[in-house]
């Protein structure tokens, strides 16, 4: 079983930064993608960005040149750096995790941008 602990949410104004922590714990298979989704009100969840153990990245195309996501794999740890943010990146943020052996999540941090 693996447990996922997010960090680092908040209230930021517009054009503001924030940077988003993910620490895995557990029982982490060597071969495993990690990333952030998100679900603002009303909505239902969507991908922000995910990164394999090798590096490869995907990005939504809502956040590309705005987000980046990085891992740091020696401590099971991936990072979402938020910049320029929107009123509408405001959601519920969740880290997830996907191996062969299913899914884990996280408890999910909130993020909300002032206008």
């Amino acid at each position: 079983q693996v447990q996922l602990v997010e960090s680092g949410g908040g209230l930021v104004q517009a054009g503001g930064s924030l940077r988003l922590s993910c620490a895995a714990s557990g029982r982490i298979f060597s071969s495993n993608t990690m990333g952030w989704y998100r679900r603002a009100p009303g909505k239902q969840r969507e991908l922000v960005a995910t990164i394999t153990r090798g590096g490869s990245t995907n990005y939504a195309d809502s956040v590309k040149g705005r987000f980046t996501i990085s891992r740091d794999n020696a401590k099971n740890t991936v990072y979402l750096q938020m910049n320029s943010l929107k009123p509408e990146d405001t959601a519920v943020y969740y880290c997830n995790l996907k191996s062969w052996a299913g899914d884990s999540w996280g408890q999910g941090t909130q993020v909300t941008v002032s206008s």
